[in-house]
């Protein structure tokens, strides 16, 4: 039996390891730095068809339908409050068991840890690894000292292991955006709450979706924002209420009266990866924001966990684990062309750009070709 070490427990990390536990070849340990696994019960996220696909191979189907949403349409607006410019039938990617789905993102870490509990180490800090092509060798801050046959590394966009394992200090890139995140118990006037609702503005754009057939609804913001070098350095100050307030008042006046409505908001500065780095040993592997951290401004930092964690296990189950990296990068360039094109698309300022924006929206999302490239690629596998 073959022992899988997995360094961190988001997303991807609990998912492979549902995997690999239901393989009887292979023995799976979690190990989470923090002492417990952090939930954030507003904190909404989506989940594209082919990723359900994937986590229903675990049971995801049997989930309490009062806990996710299948939303069918995108609709988008042009600032707040105003008519909208025009939607996308998202539903068109779907089938009978695989849909566009979203929910709170403690509700899936909830359901990825449930058969896990016996698996998941927490308290354990990696500060060394030692490897070679047959065996793997992993020191704790705790003084423990741990072997595997295949390491998996998932600890996050600022991952500890990526730089140890590569000897080098590798530091994500401030992507000069903020994240406001919060709960809407009522949705804004004249929106459509049974489906996703974008609205775009001048540096500025944000999201409205429900994550259960009750009525939450989980707001998310992009905002352009400079930090300083410092401010970047120091991420616990930016939870500090004057530096919230800071950000509040350089929020668009047209913004701040949805903002003030919000529960349990938070401010988040987005970090993204600022390439692809590739392990020379073949039994280590990154997966999830480790392997590479994606723009928000294409909803697809999960569902890109799920699918690369999917496509790592299926590799090491065949053997052919030399075919994930290249195929890994492939994918995720994708996606992160089409996040930055959107990022910039959203926040036009301009009456004439975006006046033509507009224009373009509404003929692509009627466009089959169009959306078959752009969304198809992404959504299918």
């Amino acid at each position: 039996m073959k022992k899988i070490a997995i360094i961190g427990a988001g997303i991807s990390g609990l998912f492979i390891a549902n995997l690999f536990k239901r393989n009887p070849n292979y023995q799976v340990t979690i190990y989470e730095k923090n002492t417990s696994i952090t939930l954030e019960k507003g904190y909404g996220i989506q989940i594209s068809a082919n990723c359900i696909k994937f986590l229903n191979e675990i049971g995801f189907e049997k989930l309490n339908n009062e806990e996710k949403f299948t939303p069918k349409k995108i609709n988008f607006y042009s600032k707040i409050n105003t008519n909208k410019i025009c939607e996308l039938n998202i539903s068109d990617f779907n089938s009978d068991k695989c849909k566009y789905t979203t929910l709170r993102r403690s509700t899936l870490v909830n359901f990825l840890k449930r058969d896990l509990e016996d698996a998941i180490k927490t308290g354990y800090d990696i500060s060394k690894i030692d490897k070679d092509d047959k065996q793997i060798r992993l020191l704790f801050e705790n003084n423990e000292i741990k072997q595997c046959d295949h390491l998996i590394i998932s600890d996050g966009v600022f991952s500890k292991s990526k730089s140890l394992i590569l000897n080098k200090k590798i530091k994500p890139k401030y992507n000069d955006t903020l994240a406001i995140r919060g709960i809407l118990n009522k949705a804004p006037n004249n929106i459509d709450n049974q489906n996703i609702s974008l609205f775009l503005g001048s540096d500025f754009h944000h999201v409205i979706y429900p994550v259960n057939p009750s009525g939450d609804l989980n707001f998310i913001a992009i905002m352009k924002y400079k930090l300083s070098i410092e401010e970047q350095k120091n991420y616990s100050q930016l939870n500090d209420n004057s530096f919230i307030q800071d950000v509040l008042e350089k929020v668009p006046l047209e913004y701040k009266e949805l903002l003030e409505s919000l529960k349990e908001l938070k401010i988040f500065p987005v970090f993204v990866s600022n390439n692809f780095y590739k392990i020379k040993t073949k039994n280590i592997h990154l997966i999830g924001d480790a392997f590479f951290a994606l723009p928000p401004s294409f909803a697809q930092g999960a569902s890109q966990s799920i699918e690369g964690a999917y496509e790592l296990f299926r590799n090491i189950v065949n053997n052919t684990e030399s075919n994930f990296f290249k195929n890994r990068v492939n994918k995720i360039k994708m996606v992160n062309v089409r996040s930055k094109l959107n990022q910039f698309a959203f926040h036009l300022s301009s009456r004439l750009t975006t006046f033509i924006r507009n224009i373009f929206l509404k003929k692509l999302v009627k466009n089959r070709k169009f959306l078959e490239a752009y969304l198809g690629k992404i959504y299918k596998n």
